[in-house]
């Protein structure tokens, strides 16, 4: 049998941003910030300090949210009638957060008949499809509102006019050339509206739906006529902070707002107890609760529900008024994730097999990858695409069988390749081939048949070998350069995590220096756990590279690593530890 040389993987290079300390460049930022902050900062783009305001003063006005006011109107009108409302939601961490958040707003203004309905995607697929109506019209709805889809859904909100039930659609992804024909459109990403922050998730949109609800339910003097103060909206914003982050949009000026005044509210432990069972199930403390734990520890936990079960039980987590109620509820959902990331480890191997078979050598590997097996979990192909992405650094499609002879795709892309206008260009020049997508610029889903996958997989790549250069497909690790061996300390560590929130448009900081290797030992068969001291002399600090020995079965005496300064937690002593992205000899 003739052995197979496992396709190439592309080894990062360290790149340093051209605002770290080498290069200058500290923008015009207050003069008492520390300086490595001030470098920071600088290199996101930040110039000024309103740039960094964190108070709830510093959000964009409600009024800004173009539709929010007729939309607001239509849900008010249901309230004062004393109707039903019924609120279609997504199958991920967004699209769970966007149900609750709506029917908690709504029940704490005085109104109870408010429901939710979220498609099964096994069943149903994504969206206000004609059967998600059907389904949502056994229920007798006044109003139908979608929160974290419905801009693509044109046959469901027909389905629905015509059916008499009026429908809302508030929803974040960029529309196609035809808009549904809804009672109201609230989305900063569709022509027309002029909502500064183009970067609203899901939950954050329908969140000012519900701001501008409120007001106008004071004006029309409902809470007198009910004899109840207006709800504090501020209680939500943990919701608010848990879908933006899981949806990975970009943390830009007002997304950071809600989100740290989020994060706030769940470090006091004013947060909804399934936020904080959750976190619990993760072995994570709430009180000092950092972006990037909604995002590796609850998000996750909340959208296993969505992808191997159905996204009710995790909805009925977030709902939950007690942490008696909502701790069971959240051991469930950790178990499914639990059972997901062993899906999720097969699939991702028999993947690499795959490309192992194909793929000989980086010469004649696509640059835009596609995978299919019959017998792939369509919950899981997502995390797949993102893991192969990881890999290789080139956009992936993974594929999962669909309804019938359809297949159905999770894209993932690398910085400069728009993976919906990507899809758009195949579908332009192939009209046949797609039979629905829709998506954002690093994530799309799509629908195709099982016997187009090879000339689609072809259309694909020669679509992203318009739109990308070899530059582009070099794996780097952008760094905010070095830290003197005098700053790294647990305090400067402590002034990092808290000068966020960090996350996707808005990174975490990541620095690189040549370290001396004092000692190493292997922990969990996979990692290195390392003893280092910085070129420069100090003192001497642990550090951590997870799942490294099989790149680095040796190490060197000396190495230059990419890092992030990380606080560890080991029986109530906090220390610095630095968290080893890559590392090469020196």
């Amino acid at each position: 049998m003739t052995e197979t040389a496992p396709a190439p993987i592309p080894v990062p290079r360290i790149a340093r941003r051209a605002d770290s300390p080498e290069n200058g460049g500290t923008g015009d930022l207050p003069a008492d910030l520390p300086e490595i902050l001030r470098r920071i900062y600088a290199a996101r783009g930040v110039r000024s300090a309103d740039e960094l305001e964190r108070s709830l003063s510093g959000m964009i006005p409600p009024q800004r949210m173009t539709g929010a006011d007729q939309a607001a109107g239509l849900i008010a009108d249901v309230i004062q009638q004393g109707g039903r409302l019924l609120v279609v939601g997504d199958f991920d961490a967004d699209g769970a957060t966007s149900c609750a958040l709506s029917v908690l707003a709504v029940r704490a203004m005085g109104h109870a008949a408010i429901d939710y309905l979220v498609p099964n995607r096994f069943e149903y697929g994504y969206g206000l499809t004609p059967e998600i109506v059907a389904l949502a019209l056994e229920r007798s709805p006044d109003l139908l509102v979608t929160v974290d889809n419905g801009i693509s859904s044109i046959a469901g909100v027909d389905a629905a006019n015509a059916a008499g039930i009026p429908v809302v659609v508030t929803d974040h992804h960029l529309p196609g050339d035809t808009l549904p024909d809804a009672a109201a459109i609230v989305n900063p990403n569709v022509p027309g509206n002029t909502f500064p922050s183009k970067a609203a998730a899901g939950v954050g949109v329908v969140f000012y739906v519900l701001l501008r609800l409120r007001t106008l339910l004071i004006e029309r003097g409902w809470f007198d006529r009910i004899g109840q103060a207006p709800p504090n909206m501020a209680q939500f914003l943990d919701l608010v902070a848990l879908g933006t982050v899981a949806d990975v949009v970009p943390l830009d000026r007002n997304n950071r707002i809600l989100v740290y005044q989020g994060l706030m509210r769940i470090r006091s432990g004013e947060c909804r107890p399934g936020i904080l069972a959750l976190l619990e199930a993760a072995g994570r403390d709430h009180r000092r609760v950092q972006a990037s734990d909604m995002g590796f520890a609850v998000g996750p936990r909340l959208n296993a529900a969505g992808r191997l079960d159905d996204m009710s039980h995790g909805i009925a987590c977030l709902l939950a008024d007690s942490l008696e109620a909502a701790r069971p509820l959240a051991r469930e959902l950790d178990g499914l994730n639990r059972q997901r990331r062993e899906i999720e480890q097969a699939m991702q191997q028999q993947a690499e097999a795959i490309l192992e078979q194909r793929e000989p050598d980086e010469e004649h590997m696509p640059w835009g990858m596609c995978l299919f097996q019959d017998d792939w979990h369509q919950g899981v192909i997502g995390i797949l695409a993102s893991r192969i992405k990881e890999r290789y650094h080139r956009p992936v499609i993974a594929f999962a069988p669909g309804d019938g002879d359809t297949i159905k795709g999770s894209a993932r892309s690398i910085p400069g390749l728009h993976i919906r206008d990507a899809l758009d260009r195949v579908a332009a020049c192939h009209p046949e081939l797609l039979q629905k997508f829709g998506g954002h610029a690093m994530a799309a889903g799509m629908t195709l048949r099982r016997a187009d996958f090879e000339r689609f997989s072809e259309a694909f790549d020669a679509v992203v070998r318009e739109q990308l250069d070899e530059e582009d497909l070099q794996a780097s690790i952008t760094s905010d350069g070095g830290i003197p061996a005098t700053e790294m300390t647990l305090d400067t560590a402590h002034l990092i995590a808290e000068g966020g929130p960090w996350g996707q448009g808005f990174v975490e900081p990541v620095f690189d220096d040549l370290f001396e290797v004092r000692s190493s030992r292997i922990v969990g068969e996979r990692h290195w756990k390392l003893v280092l001291q910085h070129e420069a002399g100090g003192a001497l600090v642990d550090a951590i590279a997870f799942n490294a020995v099989a790149d680095h079965p040796k190490l060197p005496v000396r190495i230059h690593a990419a890092y992030r300064m990380d606080v560890n937690e080991w029986r109530g002593q906090r220390s610095l530890q630095l968290r080893i992205e890559h590392m090469e000899p020196a």
